[in-house]
């Protein structure tokens, strides 16, 4: 997705493979990642090596352990899951989104133009989901039912001064999605930055993890939007500043769990 601060689609585009390549370990990350204290980091029970890169760049090398390979490979198998509107667990998370989302309303159809009111591009969800696969479903399920309040506030707009020209909610969801999995590079084989890893040894304490965090991201993209007075076409650049805020958190020293993440309390059940 591009970060740039002016215009262009809010709709993210990955491609879902059927296989994700375990085979490329390649990563530039950025000098100041890399220069944190190992100590804190082999603290966290994260061994990192760092290994010489190009133009003599030195660039973490993580090693996992089991529990933490297997939680990577679950997360990982997710992540390949396209949204198929022939399938009746799709079609029936689908509708379940729906009724969270708006209990007062029925759904006359899956396709519909009641789902704009949602904030999606068109009477179609199914073509917005090709952004971010069956897992960004999943995790708008998981906000509304785990954080009904959050999400009913962010669906409706209802705190702070907002602007004439608002993000929509469902679609701005989806890029959240995408947004993660770029920032933890979900798709490598092992973490390839600090971030990526701090957040595995937070995936095998909890399974639940990337969706929990995928809660507190949008909860901190809004409180964002209304820092910085945003309107529709700064998007992007609000996106931007909630991955910078989202890595200095995780970076912390002392987070061993996504609930003591600063921004975690900016969410409400």
């Amino acid at each position: 997705m591009d970060d740039r601060g002016g215009g262009g689609s809010f709709v993210a585009v990955r491609r879902i493979s059927h296989g994700l390549d375990r085979t490329n370990n390649t990563y530039h990350t950025s000098s100041a990642e890399v220069t944190a204290s190992s100590a804190a980091w082999l603290g966290r029970g994260l061994s990192c090596v760092c290994v010489q890169g190009r133009e003599g760049e030195s660039r973490p090398s993580f090693d996992l352990t089991p529990a933490q390979e297997h939680c990577l490979q679950r997360l990982q198998n997710r992540l390949e899951i396209a949204y198929d509107s022939s399938i009746p667990r799709h079609q029936e998370a689908l509708r379940a989104l729906w009724k969270a989302s708006f209990p007062e309303e029925e759904l006359h159809d899956l396709i519909s133009e009641q789902w704009k009111e949602m904030g999606w591009q068109g009477k179609d969800p199914s073509t917005d989901f090709r952004g971010g696969g069956f897992i960004s479903l999943e995790n708008l399920l998981y906000f509304a039912r785990n954080f009904p309040k959050s999400f009913q506030d962010l669906l409706r707009k209802r705190e702070g001064v907002r602007s004439m020209w608002e993000y929509p909610f469902a679609v701005a969801g989806v890029n959240i999605t995408f947004m993660l999995i770029q920032m933890l590079d979900l798709e490598a084989v092992k973490p390839q930055s600090f971030v990526g890893a701090t957040f595995l040894k937070l995936l095998s304490e909890n399974e639940s993890a990337f969706d929990l965090l995928y809660c507190i991201t949008f909860k901190l993209m809004d409180q964002q939007w209304l820092d910085m007075h945003a309107s529709y076409m700064d998007f992007n650049a609000v996106m931007k500043s909630t991955r910078r805020q989202l890595e200095r958190e995780l970076l912390q020293d002392d987070i061993t769990r996504l609930e003591e993440l600063p921004s975690y309390n900016l969410l409400s059940r």
